[in-house]
């Protein structure tokens, strides 16, 4: 069978794969997806490992790929050392720039827990929700951010559900 007839024939079934499988990424969407499935598709064909493969192994061997690929992805853009450099042309870090501040375990928490916070909420709150977060900050009751807003306070209650769920997965793509 050629390659062509290959991809033609389990094209379909990869895309709704990629699709399942894409996490709503910054990096990476679920044609990007498809696409490394295709070309470690294509790598098996050209090493002749696919000749005596069903169908369905051969996409069970894309899906396995494609989350192992998700997975390095992940561990490699997942989180930055404090203590890594500033810039690549200076070998001065942050921890070097603070100073003796540096050396307190507490600092190095609060420091970290303040760019953990400022990363979740520039990464992926809408303006609404960042606004909902500023006044539960003061705060403000559901009800009274509610009427600032110009929605009901179960709205208030929804939309603070979405944001937990969000700050959830982005903690979880930390603790990886």
């Amino acid at each position: 069978m050629e390659f062509e007839q290959l991809h033609q024939k389990l094209s379909p079934t990869i895309k709704r794969i990629a699709y399942r499988l894409n996490g709503h990424f910054r990096s990476f969407n679920h044609d990007d997806l498809y696409q490394e499935a295709v070309i470690h598709l294509w790598g098996n064909f050209l090493k002749g490992t696919l000749s005596d493969k069903t169908d369905s192994y051969i996409l069970q061997g894309c899906y396995f790929h494609l989350k192992n690929y998700i997975r390095k992805v992940n561990e490699r853009s997942g989180m930055v050392s404090i203590d890594a450099a500033l810039c690549a042309d200076s070998d001065t870090t942050i921890g070097e720039l603070l100073g003796e501040h540096w050396a307190c375990d507490d600092c190095r928490e609060e420091l970290h827990n303040k760019l953990l916070a400022q990363s979740i909420r520039n990464n992926g709150f809408s303006p609404r929700e960042k606004m909902l977060l500023e006044y539960f900050s003061q705060g403000l009751t559901t009800r009274d951010i509610g009427k600032r807003l110009g929605v009901s306070h179960v709205a208030v209650l929804k939309m603070m559900k979405r944001i937990r769920q969000k700050c959830s997965r982005h903690l979880d793509g930390v603790k990886k």
